[in-house]
């Protein structure tokens, strides 16, 4: 693989990780989000899933978003009758994000992406040291 290569596969895999951090920390933001109204559904927990794509240009595989979807989970509820968004039955169906996963989810996402910018830095070294040996 050559270096152009090697350092487009790190930049995708870059993206995605910077995409999965957004979708991780919308979903911190909004952990403690409720329905607008009384019933309705709080917010729904997103995650990013990837996909392998081969670029035929270069052979190389590169990370790409496959999609962001909403975790099916169901919504936990606790009883609170005096709150807006409370059912007939007084309870209130909360956002289906757990904040302990978020933040592991943060921490994996941040450790791909500082492996991928690992990457481009060795790539970058050994260049400047092959230019270094041909001076």
């Amino acid at each position: 693989m050559d270096l152009k290569s090697s350092i487009g596969v790190s930049a995708s895999g870059l993206r995605a990780q910077s995409l999965r951090m957004r979708v991780i920390a919308e979903n911190l933001a909004n952990q403690d989000s409720v329905a607008r109204t009384a019933g309705g559904d709080p917010y729904r927990r997103r995650v990013a899933t990837f996909k392998a794509e081969v670029d035929r240009a270069s052979g190389a595989t590169n990370v790409t978003v496959k999609s962001i979807e909403g975790d099916k989970s169901d919504f936990p509820q606790i009883y609170q009758p005096g709150n807006p968004a409370a059912n007939a039955q007084g309870y209130v169906r909360r956002p289906n994000v757990n904040g302990l996963i978020e933040s592991a989810d943060m921490k994996a996402a941040q450790r791909s992406y500082e492996a991928n910018l690992n990457a481009i830095e060795a790539a970058r070294g050994l260049t400047m040291r092959t230019i270094d040996l041909l001076k």
